[in-house]
């Protein structure tokens, strides 16, 4: 399934026609769907792939987030803004990830995952609006690396005492003779700065603000989950030295989400205010993590599903405010449902679905998480209450200062929306709405 995947990513990439490479992209969306319970093993390269449960959901959402993307992105193809190498790039992004979230190396898995910087800033340089966008791209590239480097020591240590790179082989803790402090935060630090944690987030807002549609679609769709599952994936290794260190995480996490929840209460910029939710909501998701529980790793895996379809519609939206009024201020886009009432019904949909109210799959992750980090100190509940009472409420505060008040005179004149833009919000919102059903995905064995 993998290899037919790839084979279909390639054929797009040599017919760069919009509208063949999006029935391409959802022709693999749901072949993906059907091909979902299945395990998949095969050799690139002298190198073993393959897709477990926990990689097959991810992957699926990788496709069907470059799919939102490439459907949200119309207006790179009206203004003719080299719209072919825009196509390549999401092409190079998606087929990047795959090979990522199905990497059974941990060598290859440290390639792939860098690699998915290179696309996303020449997203933000190539596409982006202001020309603050180099400062972003900067941001971005310089504090991934300055966090990967040390991961890439640590991983060649782990060969070096354990003779083996291999995710399966590799047994629950390893002994690194008396430095398994140094190899722990090697290998966990640039996961945290990917993920990302509070106090090294400063990049996050920068580059969604700066970065088109389609950037930001994909940044918080999928590439903040790359932190998580790489966490997932590594801190089997460290299991021990990690409960030592587990009540750092767990507050610089949680607290972290409450300080970023209220920062959010004082963002006028609508891209901002999504960006450093996404903050608040990965905190929660390193709680359950760190606990190394499994309604912890089953909350936070529901969690980053819900979160990628969510953040992303809600860039989306942003985004077709930000084409009509030419501003993404609160203070400019106010009373949006007399100019566009169609996109009301979408707004609340996903702002229900950010701040994880019910039926949505938010609510179901928050559960599990709140129940992992609870059960590991009732002390933090505290913290965790006003976490999810200030997303609530930053919730609510945007939804209400865009969708209400006096509009301009000026603004009058917007029409509603469009199809295209319709079956992007369509496709972000059912799966969030729908998916709670199916229970097998918070009782998964990861």
């Amino acid at each position: 399934m993998l290899k037919f995947l790839m084979f279909n990513l390639v054929l797009m990439s040599l017919v760069m026609n919009w509208g063949l490479v999006q029935i391409g992209l959802l022709v693999m969306c749901f072949m993906s769907l059907l091909m979902m319970n299945h395990d998949f093993y095969f050799f690139c390269g002298g190198y073993m792939m393959g897709a477990d449960y926990l990689s097959y959901i991810l992957i699926v959402l990788s496709i069907w987030i470059v799919m939102l993307m490439v459907f949200g992105s119309v207006a790179v193809k009206k203004t003719g803004n080299f719209y072919s190498g825009f196509l390549s790039v999401n092409l190079i992004l998606l087929l990047i990830l795959i090979l990522t979230f199905s990497s059974v190396n941990y060598l290859m898995f440290y390639i792939s995952f860098e690699s998915s910087l290179v696309p996303m800033l020449v997203l933000i340089l190539g596409w982006g609006y202001q020309p603050e966008r180099i400062q972003a791209g900067t941001y971005m590239l310089f504090y991934t690396l300055f966090a990967s480097l040390p991961l890439l020591v640590s991983l060649l240590s782990l060969y070096k005492s354990m003779g083996s790179l291999n995710m399966g082989l590799l047994p629950g803790e390893v002994g690194f003779q008396g430095t398994s402090l140094l190899w722990y935060f090697c290998s966990v630090f640039a996961f945290m700065v990917k993920l990302p944690l509070f106090m090294f987030h400063l990049w996050l807002p920068k580059a969604h603000v700066e970065a088109p549609v389609a950037g930001s679609m994909v940044l918080a769709g999928v590439l903040l989950k790359l932190g998580g599952y790489g966490l997932i994936r590594i801190l089997g290794v460290f299991s021990e030295v990690n409960k030592m260190f587990c009540w750092m995480w767990m507050s610089l996490g949680i607290l972290g989400g409450v300080v970023i929840s209220l920062m959010c209460l004082r963002q006028v910029d609508m891209k901002s205010l999504i960006a450093y939710s996404s903050v608040a909501h990965m905190g929660l998701v390193l709680g359950g993590l760190i606990a190394m529980s499994g309604w912890g790793l089953n909350g936070a895996l529901v969690v980053m599903v819900g979160h990628g379809l969510c953040s992303s519609g809600l860039f989306c939206l942003a985004n077709m405010v930000y084409e009509r009024l030419g501003s993404r201020s609160l203070m400019i886009s106010k009373g949006l449902l007399n100019i566009m009432p169609n996109m009301g019904l979408w707004w609340f949909l996903l702002a229900v679905g950010n701040m994880a109210a019910p039926p949505t799959l938010n609510l179901m992750g928050e559960i599990s998480l709140i129940i992992s980090v609870v059960s590991w100190s009732k002390l933090i509940m505290f913290s965790v209450g006003a976490l999810s009472f200030f997303s609530a409420c930053y919730t609510l505060y945007m939804y209400s200062l865009s969708q209400h008040g006096l509009f301009l005179n000026s603004l009058f004149s917007c029409c509603s929306g469009k199809m295209s833009e319709y079956f992007v919000l369509l496709m972000h919102s059912v799966p969030l709405n729908i998916m709670f059903m199916k229970g097998s995905l918070v009782l998964c064995s990861l």
